[in-house]
């Protein structure tokens, strides 16, 4: 990883150097330890601790290892990274992106604090490799919180909006 102009040398891979540090980003932003993308045949793979890897997917997948750093102590978890039991019953989200509530900038939100909702009904859109995601309600119910707020980057599994 000596090169930092954005390929690999000889191998004919380009990085792209953005793409890395926005994932750093959404490592620190999130408190999450590891990020990963993959494209095709190519994967990125950003951890603390752990550097940069780039591979073919079916190579990184055999040589992943579990080599998990300790987070650095002055890391706090941020309240969003909060454990699902203090949220029961909440919608979670189904993958790594970028969580809007809103369909589009400008736009009024899906669903506000106290807002009746039916099954299926939209209540943000997660991003995730500029592809948009709705996230559905998967019971009727009244919007008792949302937990996270708009172009805020999610991890799998993290709640985003309870419904009582």
């Amino acid at each position: 990883m000596a090169d930092h102009k954005g390929s690999a040398g000889k191998s004919g891979m380009n990085i792209d150097i953005a793409m890395v540090r926005e994932l750093a980003e959404m490592l620190a932003d999130t408190g999450l330890t590891e990020i990963e993308v993959e494209d095709g045949d190519r994967m990125i793979r950003v951890s603390r601790g752990g550097g940069v890897a780039m591979a073919p997917a079916q190579v990184a997948a055999a040589a992943a290892a579990p080599a998990a750093a300790p987070a650095p102590a002055a890391a706090a978890p941020t309240p969003e990274a909060a454990p699902a039991a203090d949220h029961a019953g909440a919608i979670k989200s189904p993958m790594v992106g970028t969580v809007y509530l809103a369909p589009e900038p400008g736009a009024s939100d899906f669903v506000k604090v106290g807002d009746s909702v039916k099954e299926g009904q939209t209540l943000v859109i997660v991003e995730a490799m500029k592809v948009m995601n709705p996230i559905t309600a998967d019971k009727a119910g009244t919007v008792k919180a949302i937990l996270v707020e708009n172009a805020q980057p999610v991890e799998f599994d993290q709640p985003l909006v309870v419904i009582g």
